[in-house]
Parts: structure tokens; C-alpha cells; sequence
């Protein structure tokens, strides 16, 4: 019997297919992109729109379907990492080695371990100071803050009525959210 092997970037660099991710050790595909996810990611994209044009303090990097090495055997891609323009003046490039401040996952059916479970206890390992979760078809959002160590909960919304459609998250609380525009109403 051979012993497993731990893969590591250079067997994901390797990988015949792109949609894959390092994770445990381990090659997995990336979930098919529903309609559902693409808007949630754009929308969230759009709403951060202004921190990521401001330049010095307040400024964000923020990037979509970027993969972040962390360790020999994990380098996930996520739906949106953010990293503080005061701490990483320069744009990052290629596959990012720099922790990110804030990562955010939309979750899809199916793949609700990797999100809630693995990469939750992969970025509080690695001391990533926010984790947010969407899940489009809930219309939810949780947000959690690095706390001595661990996370807890900041902001959890479910189907945001017109009370809740705007609110202020970290760690973007420098702005108001429109989280019924990220999470798909028309209006």
C-alpha cells in the first residue's frame, strides 16, 4: 500500500485543470459557478467599490477568484480576499503569500463543509481578521471578527428587511452596505 501524499503548490501549479484548489493536502475541484454566486460576487464587489479607489489609510485591495498560499498544503482560491492598502502598500500579484485581512466565501450547495467548516478553522489558524459567508439562495450573510484567537460573530442578517437593507460591517464600517443589493433584490 503507498502512503498519501501531501500535495503542495507546485502539484496545484501542475494540475491539468484551473478550477482546482489546494486544500488539507489536497487537489479538490472548485463548485460549478451558479448564476446565484455571480451576482452575489459582483454585488459585493460593487458595494466595496469606493474603499477600493481610496489610496493610503481606509484603502482596500480587494480581489475576486484569488488563490492565497498559507501554508505547504493550502492554497484555497477564494470568492473575495481584501488585504489594508496601510499594511500592503503595493498591489499584490500572482498567487498571494500575504494573509489577507478579510475573505469572503459564497457558499455553494454541496460545498458547505469547506466553507463553514475547513476554511473557517484554515483562516483563524492564520489569523485572517474577518470571514464573511453568503449564502445567495438564504439571502444571508454572516461576518465574523478575529477575537484573541478566535472568531465571533459581528453581523449575521437573514432576507435583510428595509431595517436591515443597510448596515455597516467590519471591518468596512466606514460605509453602509446595501445588503439587499448584495444578496439580490432588484430594488
Amino acid at each position: 500500500m503507498e502512503a498519501f501524499k501531501l500535495k503542495t503548490l507546485a502539484d496545484l501549479f501542475n494540475a491539468s485543470d484551473e478550477r482546482v484548489e489546494l486544500i488539507d493536502g489536497e487537489i479538490v475541484q472548485r463548485p460549478m459557478a451558479r448564476i446565484e454566486h455571480g451576482f452575489v460576487q459582483s454585488n459585493t464587489v460593487a458595494e466595496l467599490d469606493a474603499l477600493r479607489r481610496t489610496a493610503g489609510p481606509g484603502g482596500w485591495w480587494i480581489a475576486s477568484e484569488v488563490s492565497v498560499h498559507y501554508a505547504d498544503h493550502q492554497c484555497p482560491t477564494h470568492d473575495l480576499a481584501g488585504w489594508r492598502k496601510e499594511r500592503l502598500p503595493e498591489r499584490p500579484s500572482g498567487v498571494v503569500e500575504i494573509v489577507p485581512d478579510w475573505v469572503c466565501e459564497i457558499v455553494s450547495p454541496g460545498h458547505e463543509r469547506k466553507d463553514t467548516l475547513t476554511l473557517f478553522l484554515l483562516l483563524q489558524r492564520q489569523q485572517v481578521s474577518y470571514y464573511w459567508l453568503i449564502w445567495p439562495e438564504e439571502r444571508s450573510l454572516v461576518a465574523w471578527q478575529l477575537d484573541g484567537g478566535s472568531y465571533r460573530v459581528v453581523a449575521s442578517v437573514a432576507a435583510p428587511g428595509p431595517d436591515e437593507r443597510k448596515m455597516r460591517i467590519p471591518p468596512f464600517d466606514a460605509i453602509e452596505i446595501d445588503l439587499g443589493y448584495i444578496l439580490g433584490d432588484e430594488a
